[in-house]
C-alpha cells in the first residue's frame, strides 16, 4: 500500500500506510521526510503499527532521534494509534507523550478524527 496525500484543514498531510516498513532508526525517518518534502507534506502521518518496539523504549533513543529530525526539518509528526500498553509499562513515555501533545511539533493521537479536529484549530502557516 502506498501513502495518503490529503489536505486536512489546510494542512498537506502525508499518511503512512499501516502496512510499510518497520521504522526503527533516524534514516528510516529521514526516508519518510523525503517523502513528505516530495508531496509537500507539513504534516506526517504514522501509525503505531510502523513503529519499533525499541521508538516506545526511551532507553534506546530511537524516539527522541526520529522526533528530532522532524522537529529539525520543521514537519510535524503525529503518531497514530493505540499507545495505551506501552504508556501503562513507562512514566517517562507517559510524561514525553503528554508533553508532546501540549505542543506543535510531535502528537500522539488515538485516530484520525482526532488529527482532524485538533487541525481545525490550529492555523496553517
Amino acid at each position: 500500500m502506498t501513502e495518503i496525500v490529503s489536505t486536512m484543514h489546510g494542512f498537506r498531510t502525508l499518511i503512512c500506510p499501516a502496512d510499510g516498513a518497520l521504522i526503527n532508526d533516524e534514516r528510516a525517518a529521514t526516508d519518510i521526510l523525503g517523502d513528505a518534502f516530495g508531496h509537500d507534506a507539513e504534516v506526517v502521518v504514522i501509525p503505531v503499527s510502523r513503529l519499533s518496539a525499541d521508538f516506545f523504549r526511551l532507553s534506546t533513543r530511537i524516539a527522541g532521534e526520529i522526533m528530532q529530525k522532524f522537529v529539525t526539518y520543521r514537519r510535524l509528526l503525529v503518531v497514530v494509534g493505540d499507545i495505551a500498553e506501552h504508556v501503562e509499562a513507562s512514566k517517562a513515555l507517559r510524561d514525553l507523550v503528554f508533553e508532546s501533545n501540549r505542543g506543535e511539533h510531535v502528537w500522539f493521537l488515538p485516530d484520525l478524527a482526532a488529527l482532524e479536529e485538533r487541525l481545525s484549530r490550529r492555523q496553517p502557516v
